[in-house]
């Protein structure tokens, strides 16, 4: 044990809840249902605690208890929503290094990345109370009625926010703490006044029983309905599909993959009451080397981009896999220096086993593609490992090999060798959907002003965020931030699943025509 984790308490001694949080009350584990432990990625062996599997009962159960507190919940001030969010910050900093250590356990993240997580994820609590404070992004909007009007009088009219009622959040894997349980959407349907019943992803459950310890105990300490908050276990997707249909649950936050969002999304559409999901399912982030910047920062660029690319193993949705830049001398210069600052990192656990099985199954397929050069190849893994890759590309092999497209999760990149600038805005205009574009730029370079000036509509329509001068790995929480994209990025391109818009996506306006004095709007939060 390291100087950094000996302070930590043994993971394996914690005393974890291994069944579901529906009631405020934890469920017994039976020996007649189903059951998971989790595995621990650095040494490949399984954790002790034995969690139980949700079925069809454990989530008509959740789905009920939710619906019956949506109306006194939503009935709360925003003051009251705020001091629940505060307390939940305050509990998760009360269990800060049992959170730690347990998640470290199961995931393999680093202490200080941890810690740093969990300052991320009690800072948005605390954001969204302060949010909700100010009521800045909640106002009402009044027009009033105008009698004298002509041709025909002005109704008086007033708009207020309803919430949609319980939420399904769907944890993800590479954040158990800032994209998980007690996360950016967990925040932000809270804030909103709905219930909120969590998927926890069974990569790390134990830290999720944890996270899920400390909203119950906020629960009872702000005087809530128990439904108001509940947490479903299990490895299968049976509970989640039941979860995203259930009658009561009127929206979905997911962070995940392509392929498992789009069937939920699916799921979500094919309801009797079609209901709003909030899917981010995978992106590239492009980031554009333009000629001036690559020429009078080769080392610097490539350097940061090699920290940004293996950041977190390249878990991160953020992650830079995808360089576009003019062939010539200042490219050749920026792959030498990635290749020999990517060739100091070391393998590294992933979150998973089947997260490092599917990374090193896709560099293998990468790297095998016709018209695919290997820049710099993966060093020796094993089985739970990742490591840095680079491929090569033409935008012609570009254009016809859709399979290069797709995002690989993991420290892997793929730079596409354009002809021209000309060429260049064409890649970008075949893309899908991204979270980020990243431009570089030299602002003194006037082939890179005029460059920049003509990509950035482009940019704008492909991503949700354009960065200038910077990586994308790391997202502020900010009332002006944006974290989505149009589709594949994310299923819902006018909305953020981070910032203070992100609470507007379980909320829908009510206008109130000629409402009568004596009464208040209600939902107005």
């Amino acid at each position: 044990m390291t100087a950094q984790t000996s302070a930590l308490p043994d993971p394996e001694t914690l005393a974890l809840e291994g069944g579901h949080s529906i009631g405020g009350k934890w469920t017994a584990v039976s020996d007649r249902e189903a059951t998971f432990r989790a595995m621990a990625p650095a040494r490949q062996h399984l954790l002790p605690t034995v969690f139980a599997e949700a079925n069809d009962v454990d989530v008509e159960r959740a789905g009920r208890t939710a619906a019956d507190a949506a109306r006194p919940f939503a009935a709360t001030t925003r003051d009251q929503r705020a001091a629940f969010l505060d307390r939940i910050a305050e509990e998760l900093e009360a269990r800060g290094p049992g959170l730690t250590a347990c998640a470290h356990a199961e995931t393999a993240l680093p202490v200080a990345r941890l810690e740093g997580e969990r300052g991320r994820t009690t800072g948005q609590l605390r954001f969204f109370a302060a949010r909700l404070r100010d009521g800045l992004d909640f106002s009402p909007v009044h027009v009033p009625g105008d009698a004298a009007r002509a041709p025909l009088p002005r109704p008086d009219l007033r708009v207020a926010y309803r919430p949609l009622g319980p939420v399904a959040v769907f944890g993800a894997s590479n954040f158990p703490l800032a994209f998980s349980v007690a996360g950016g959407d967990t925040a932000s349907a809270l804030a909103a006044g709905c219930p909120v019943i969590v998927k926890a992803h069974p990569a790390h459950p134990g830290t999720s029983a944890l996270t899920a310890d400390a909203v119950m105990a906020a629960v009872r300490a702000c005087g809530l309905p128990p439904g108001v908050f509940s947490l479903l276990q299990g490895r299968g997707f049976s509970g989640g599909q039941a979860l995203v249909t259930h009658p009561a649950v009127q929206a979905v936050g997911f962070t995940g993959s392509l392929r498992g969002g789009r069937a939920l999304f699916d799921l979500a559409m094919s309801r009797p009451q079609p209901i709003p999901f909030y899917g981010e399912l995978g992106s590239c982030n492009p980031v554009i080397l333009l000629p001036g910047a690559l020429s009078a920062r080769t080392e610097d660029l490539a350097r940061q981009w090699a920290a940004s690319l293996t950041q977190g193993v390249g878990q991160f949705c953020t992650n830079p896999g995808l360089v576009l830049a003019v062939a010539g001398p200042d490219l050749e210069q920026f792959l030498q220096h990635a290749c020999t600052a990517l060739s100091a990192v070391p393998p590294a656990p992933m979150l998973t086993g089947w997260i490092a099985r599917a990374y090193q199954d896709a560099v293998t397929e990468l790297g095998a593609l016709p018209g695919v050069s290997t820049v710099l190849p993966p060093a020796r893994m094993a089985p739970a490992e990742g490591t840095p890759a680079i491929f090569r590309v033409s935008s012609d092999v570009w254009r016809q090999t859709h399979r290069l497209h797709a995002e690989t999760f993991g420290p892997a990149a793929i730079v596409i060798t354009c002809t021209d600038l000309a060429d260049l805005t064409a890649v970008m205009d075949g893309l899908e959907g991204q979270l980020t574009v990243s431009l570089q730029l030299d602002p003194d370079a006037a082939q890179d002003r005029a460059a920049a000036t003509a990509l950035l509509p482009l940019c704008s329509e492909k991503a949700g965020r354009v960065l200038f001068n910077g990586m994308p790995t790391g997202v502020e929480v900010s009332p002006a931030m944006v974290h989505g994209g149009p589709y594949p990025a994310s299923t819902a391109a006018a909305s953020t699943s981070v910032g203070g818009l992100a609470i507007r996506r379980f909320l829908r306006p009510v206008s109130y025509q000629d409402c009568p004095a004596f009464l208040t709007p209600p939902g107005q939060i």
